[in-house]
């Protein structure tokens, strides 16, 4: 072996690794650059710590036609005016890919799945990315398979999840049996549990299960999402901080109440 090849192996200068990562996705809905600008503007100032300088992917898929590179360009500078921080866009045409290109942002595929029709994603119980017609006669060994994962607890988290660190539930619920610091971040496919305090951001069904919910024991959260749908501390009413509340979905709207 050459002493680069082994440098390369053994040596290197920077230790690449892939992960779960949360960043906000903007859904644009109607091309206004002004206006977009001036909601996320709002956004960040409500919620300065939570929202100022944040990584943001944009999506341009409810859009009827794409944007031409000048007016995404534009849209790309008033946000980072407004004080955060674009940083891709989200996996759509073909159009998309070459729009990408242009503006020299990257293309991520997976926060396509958060808008997903909730029918396309599978129960938290079944593990799969989809869900599918079932056969009128499953095979055993599926039968099997649907069982196990019907019975796994999920990921249980047995020590506090301090500031800084962020824990992933794939495909299935996440329990903590302690508590969720600021600036801690949880996220799960499925449903949240948390026996202690929710300081930091809590984000069930992040792949589009709006049957998903969050409990916890004391709510202090900075942020609480489900199926891509959130609300920040200061979106709460006092009365409910530090109670034990319940977090779900009712027609796309998030609701939050004391246990």
């Amino acid at each position: 072996m050459s002493a680069t090849s082994a440098n390369l192996d053994y040596e290197q200068a920077g230790e690449l690794k892939i992960g779960q990562v949360g960043i906000a996705n903007l859904r644009v809905r109607t091309l206004d650059v002004a206006q977009l600008s001036r909601e996320m503007r709002e956004r960040v100032d409500r919620a300065p710590k939570l929202f100022g300088r944040a990584p943001v992917i944009v999506d341009f898929g409810g859009l009827a036609q794409m944007p031409d590179v000048a007016t995404a360009q534009a849209l790309m500078e008033g946000l980072r005016g407004a004080g955060v921080l674009p940083v891709g866009l989200s996996y759509g045409t073909r159009e998309t890919e070459q729009l990408a290109e242009q503006l020299g942002l990257p293309l991520l595929a997976k926060f396509r799945a958060q808008y997903e029709p909730v029918a396309a994603a599978a129960p938290a119980a079944a593990a799969p990315a989809r869900r599918e017609n079932a056969p009128a006669e499953p095979a055993p060994a599926k039968a099997a398979k649907a069982a196990t994962a019907a019975a796994s607890p999920g990921l249980v988290q047995k020590t506090p999840v301090r500031s800084g660190q962020q824990l992933y539930a794939e495909n299935r619920d996440l329990t903590v049996l302690s508590t969720v610091g600021a600036g801690a971040e949880v996220i799960a496919d499925g449903s949240i549990h948390i026996y202690g305090t929710l300081r930091g951001r809590a984000l069930a069904g992040a792949q589009g299960n709006t049957d998903a919910r969050i409990f916890c024991r004391e709510f202090h959260a900075e942020l609480v999402a489900i199926a891509g749908h959130y609300k920040v501390l200061e979106d709460v009413p006092k009365e409910l901080r530090g109670k034990p509340v319940q977090v779900w979905l009712e027609k796309e709207q998030l609701m939050i109440a004391a246990q």
